[in-house]
């Protein structure tokens, strides 16, 4: 089996906790070289830059981008622009239309572009969508609250535009959302919570419906602790519906739903090379338009600063 080379962009937490242990455990890829600023990787070459690593590496097929959004789209175009396959980590972009470009450009490249959800990847995603699909769905209430001091300490770009402050961890629960209900997603208010400090929220409050006109309440809030809630619970005609831990335990009417093994990164890498063999791409940006209708609808109440 001819094994895909690779390289890893943006050498921080997420890489290392999730990126590189799912590499190094899938036999179809291999990771040749990585491009940081401030890290290195042992075992393979490093290099300061993307573009210096497209230089010494013309041989490298893909491109995993884990680099904050708003060097990312930059990044984007020119791994594709060297003929490069490319995966983006969450969000896709720093906004709307810088994937609409990327998507555009690996089509007329005939590469293949991923947007890389991760968190519809947890164990009880894809048997909530299962189940769901044929419910009557009453009512979605999303409850997304952790402690931005444990999760992003010293990361001062997340608090800038383009950071999407609260919205980081939040918009891994708007993309279980739109990937679990049946009918598409609106946004219909928001009201957002600004540190006086700051220019992103630390917590968000967003109603939803979908086109039947299902009512859904979302919380994000970045003051919680000291443990986290990640859950979105489902009322249907029928039953109840949970997802909590992030969506890695599953519960129907307060019962536990047996779940698989295949945790998030591993299967993104598996969706990746499949669609890289296949020649297609998978772009979807809903959830990133949702962050962005709740800045375009919000309601901006300042709150006291935040400080580390």
């Amino acid at each position: 089996m001819k094994k895909i080379s690779i390289a890893l962009i943006g050498i921080g937490k997420i890489a290392r906790d999730q990126h590189l242990p799912a590499i190094a455990a899938d036999p179809r890829f291999d990771l040749v070289a990585c491009a940081s600023r401030n890290a290195v990787v042992d075992g393979v070459r490093n290099y300061p830059t993307l573009e210096a690593l497209l230089e010494a590496e013309p041989s490298v097929e893909a491109v995993s981008l884990c680099a904050p959004p708003i060097p990312r789209f930059q990044q984007a175009r020119a791994a594709l622009a060297a003929g490069k396959h490319v995966m983006l980590e969450k969000p896709p972009g720093a906004c709307l239309s810088e994937v609409r470009a990327l998507d555009e450009m690996a089509y007329a490249t005939g590469k293949t572009i991923f947007t890389s959800w991760h968190s519809r990847h947890a164990l009880g995603v894809e048997a909530a969508r299962t189940w769901l699909a044929t419910q009557d769905i009453r009512h979605v209430h999303v409850r997304w609250k952790e402690d931005v001091r444990r999760w992003h300490p010293g990361q001062a770009w997340i608090w800038e535009p383009g950071g999407l402050g609260v919205f980081d961890p939040g918009i891994n629960a708007l993309s279980i959302v739109t990937q679990i209900l049946p009918r598409e997603v609106a946004l219909v208010s928001s009201t957002l919570s600004i540190p006086a400090n700051k220019q992103m929220p630390i917590a968000a409050d967003l109603e939803l419906t979908d086109t039947t006109g299902v009512k859904m309440r979302v919380e994000f809030d970045w003051r919680h602790g000291p443990e986290e809630l990640w859950e979105i619970e489902v009322r249907t005609a029928d039953g109840a519906l949970l997802l909590s831990q992030g969506g890695n335990r599953l519960q129907i009417d307060e019962r536990d739903v047996a779940l698989g093994l295949v945790h998030e990164y591993p299967a993104l890498y598996s969706r990746w090379h499949d669609l890289i063999l296949r020649g297609e791409r998978d772009v979807d940006a809903r959830p990133l338009s949702l962050v962005a209708d709740a800045f375009l609808l919000g309601k901006r109440e300042i709150v006291e600063a935040f400080e580390e």
